[in-house]
């Protein structure tokens, strides 16, 4: 079947599309319910149906997630805690921010002190909200919080069995320094470490 012939196959009839009930966030008629290709534990896969402005239905596969927080710890002010993290869809080990999926109706903020704890060991004073982004919005709708942790006690870190983490703590500017090279290759650490040293050139980075 070529691609006329699919979207004639979810039109349907001439002006079904027309019918179709609720609107979606942004005015643009919802065709049909999403069909749940697969439900994980912390995310699921959608096949989601959207008319265009020419009428026609489109398909899309996407991934529906509950959201997720990464944290910029500042041990001292010239230095900030990253973790070397395993990743088994790349089978690498990262550099990395801390950072934790949100456990709904949980506020962020809870859950960035939370996996603070969790995966460094460390508690904070306080934690600044600094962001909100999209990770990959092309076929994903997780949203990132990120925080900045100041005011830091050190303690024992609560791993979650099978989880390969250490931490690793290094100068600020080493830090911005693997973002320039290529050495920190996780998306929500360069923009974490970016964002907060724009926001300490500007002289408004809270002191650590």
């Amino acid at each position: 079947m070529n691609v006329r012939d699919q979207e004639h196959a979810l039109n349907g009839p001439p002006g079904a599309a027309s019918g179709a009930a609720d609107r979606a966030r942004d005015g643009a008629p919802a065709v049909t319910t999403p069909q749940v290709l697969l439900s994980a534990q912390r995310f699921r896969v959608e096949t989601v149906y959207r008319a265009d402005a020419a009428g026609n239905v489109r398909q899309r596969e996407v991934v529906r997630h509950p959201g997720a927080v990464t944290i910029v710890p500042l041990v001292a002010d010239q230095h900030v805690c990253l973790i070397r993290n395993y990743r088994v869809a790349v089978a690498r080990t990262l550099i990395e921010l801390p950072a934790g999926t949100l456990e709904p109706p949980e506020d962020p903020q809870v859950t960035a002190a939370r996996e603070l704890q969790e995966e460094t060991g460390y508690r904070a004073g306080q934690l600044t909200p600094i962001h909100a982004f999209y990770l990959s919005p092309g076929i994903l709708d997780e949203r990132m919080h990120l925080y900045l942790a100041t005011q830091l006690t050190p303690g024992e870190a609560r791993r979650e069995a099978g989880e390969e983490i250490e931490n690793l703590i290094v100068p600020w500017p080493q830090a911005i320094q693997w973002v320039r090279t290529g050495t920190i290759e996780d998306a929500k650490t360069i923009v974490g470490l970016l964002l907060c040293e724009a926001l300490r050139r500007d002289g408004r980075l809270p002191a650590a």
